[in-house]
């Protein structure tokens, strides 16, 4: 059963990778759209081998800002949602704030953390870790507070302190909701990034997006776009393996419910 669960779940994507695949080509047989505007999947395909050393070491650079900002991210939000429940006075301060940062459209902070901080990593990292942190940091919250009445009652018949609850009874609660914001987050990793490296830098699949574009290498940059979405879906996949190791017990409920 287990072999044949795993099997359903390689299945289902690759149909849906055929089937994009199959519409793309059909839409360049009906309209005839010049390859300039929109290359073939064949073209694309052979962009990817005979460039694969280029995208190799761009996908590297985008890798390893995406890495670090979700993990930057996801740490940052934890805390905060901790911090959130476990001290009223910095609610009134902090969740304010929280609601205004995400008004702040991110193609309008990212020349600014390049003035800041230059054209290194640092700002790609610091943006992928700015997407990232609402998710985590709301949904962290929201669990946190919908810890059941019961489970509290008891924690408090036990004799447990405020920080114990909040640690051991209440942040076991928030797992279910937390790992929905870890889904979203690991699917808006890139975004961050990628907006990084296209207001300026030198590495990375942004980059090489812009530099293909601009040299009408349309085939190369569907090449890097096609990378970055394997990059994404990957990353999305491998949280959610980790989560389902993590909370077994929520996922098999989840899967028996009709």
């Amino acid at each position: 059963m287990p072999e044949r669960a795993l099997l359903k779940r390689l299945v289902r994507p690759l149909l849906a990778l055929v089937t994009i695949v199959a519409i793309w080509q059909l839409v360049l047989t009906l309209t005839g759209v010049p390859r300039y505007i929109l290359p073939s999947p064949m073209a694309v395909g052979r962009a990817l081998i005979d460039q694969r050393g280029l995208l190799a070491h761009h996908a590297g650079i985008t890798a390893i800002e995406i890495v670090a900002g979700l993990i930057g991210g996801i740490l940052l939000g934890l805390t905060t949602a901790l911090a959130l429940a476990r001290f009223r006075a910095l609610r009134r301060t902090l969740l304010p704030l929280l609601l205004i940062s995400q008004a702040i459209p991110l193609f309008a902070l990212a020349p600014i953390l390049m003035l800041w901080l230059g054209y290194g990593l640092g700002p790609k990292i610091l943006m992928a870790m700015v997407i990232i942190y609402f998710p985590v940091a709301s949904t962290g919250y929201d669990g946190l507070r919908q810890t059941p009445q019961g489970w509290l009652d008891l924690a408090q018949t036990f004799g447990l302190t405020r920080r114990q609850r909040l640690l051991k009874v209440q942040l076991p609660a928030a797992l279910p909701s937390l790992a929905s914001g870890l889904r979203m987050a690991a699917s808006a990793a890139p975004i961050g990034a990628v907006i990084g490296e296209w207001v300026g830098s030198s590495q990375g699949l942004g980059y090489l997006m812009l530099n293909a574009n601009a040299r009408l290498q349309i085939d190369l940059m569907f090449a890097a776009l096609v990378v970055l979405v394997a990059f994404a879906v990957l990353l999305y996949f491998g949280v959610d393996a980790a989560l389902r190791l993590a909370m077994p017990w929520h996922h098999d409920r989840v899967e028996s419910e009709p």
